[in-house]
């Protein structure tokens, strides 16, 4: 299925599974009318799954009634590439364009494409999420080890990068062709957590690629498509999963468990920025201040991304109480660090390193 195929059919099983609200389709757009009659609408491109955000978009608007939101969901590298284009061509995109590859948004900020918003409240923002205030973090979400509790016995569970890394080794039959994890090639979010990955620990890294490689590990662009051969029942364990996204198919499915490795756990930011040639900046600034505010935060962790920086783990979650306090976090900074991940040279090296080991092989019947 195609990009445009995905978003029509994201839109179409949100509305047909919505108890809540209304929605409606505009071409390859979900749209949520206002509460009241329109006033604005706000535009929102976004690499962040509807069903993710949805309770956080629904809250918006009872503080906006007024507002109608146009949501359009994309895949990562999909995104970048359309608000390049438009930059470039310094036409209209979108209101607000989010993405999980908050490297690609570092670089489109440094390509001239964002529009500074100064909040009213900076202090709410951790400083590793705010780069010139062009681009915000609103989110904070462990990159996560998942497996199959009723398929993968205890003594298998890996809690670190390592561990997996042996288990595939010690135990190649049990879990070839049932380890999953992103197409770097295809995900721009799997590139990221790949690349820091690379830099966090080279030796690890180096063995666990190797290790994934040897047990033909089934690669997919996205956190949904991974989570989908879970729940097929084709993998049994799959690496570096978005802990939100993870959490919620642990509440449909108490089997799939959620570890956060223990010799380090890399933490995104979701990030936002506000196109240069949006329509409407002070509404999209006022979407940035409720997503950051003490509201938005308590809606995020209730009902959309689970995961805070300052709260215990969601129950359930093997892993310390506190992912900072403890040691183990390590915030993927949004800065022009991330301009290196984005070089083009040094992308292309490490993506042809990475496809030089890893082969994509199709999904397997349990």
């Amino acid at each position: 299925m195609d990009c445009i195929g995905r978003k029509l059919l994201a839109a179409l099983l949100l509305i047909a599974g919505s108890t809540t609200g209304s929605f409606g389709v505009e071409g390859d757009r979900v749209v949520f009318p206002a509460v009241q009659q329109e006033s604005d609408r706000l535009q929102i491109h976004a690499a962040t799954d509807v069903e993710a955000i949805r309770p956080l978009l629904l809250d918006f608007q009872q503080l906006f009634p007024g507002v109608s939101l146009e949501y359009v969901d994309y895949l990562t590298n999909d995104l970048f590439r359309d608000a390049e284009r438009t930059c470039k061509s310094d036409t209209f995109f979108a209101d607000v364009v989010l993405s999980s590859s908050v490297d690609q948004l570092v670089k489109l900020a440094n390509d001239g494409c964002a529009s500074p918003h100064v909040m009213p409240s900076p202090s709410r923002v951790p400083e590793w999420a705010n780069w010139r205030e062009e681009v915000y973090g609103f989110t904070f979400e462990p990159a996560v080890i998942i497996y199959d509790s009723r398929t993968v016995p205890p003594e298998d569970v890996p809690r670190t990068h390592d561990e997996l890394a042996d288990l595939l080794r010690l135990k190649p039959e049990a879990y070839r062709a049932r380890i999953g994890t992103y197409d770097i090639q295809a995900s721009g979010i799997g590139y990221l957590l790949a690349y820091n990955d690379s830099r966090q620990a080279p030796t690890s890294y180096g063995r666990l690629l190797e290790s994934l490689s040897r047990a033909d590990a089934i690669t997919r662009c996205c956190n949904n498509e991974v989570l989908a051969e879970f729940q097929k029942g084709n993998i049994r364990i799959a690496y570096n999963i978005l802990g939100s996204y993870a959490y919620a198919a642990h509440l449909k499915n108490p089997a799939l468990r959620i570890v956060l490795p223990r010799d380090y756990t890399l933490i995104l930011s979701r990030g936002i920025m506000i196109p240069k040639r949006s329509t409407q900046k002070r509404l999209a600034g006022a979407f940035i201040d409720y997503l950051l505010s003490p509201r938005g935060q308590t809606v995020a962790r209730e009902s959309a991304f689970f995961f805070t920086e300052h709260a215990p783990l969601p129950p359930g979650v093997d892993g310390p109480t506190s992912v900072m306090e403890s040691g183990i976090g390590r915030p993927i900074r949004i800065g022009p660090a991330l301009l290196a991940a984005q070089d083009r040279a040094q992308r292309s090296r490490f993506i042809a390193d990475w496809s030089s080991l890893m082969r994509r092989v199709p999904s397997v019947t349990p």
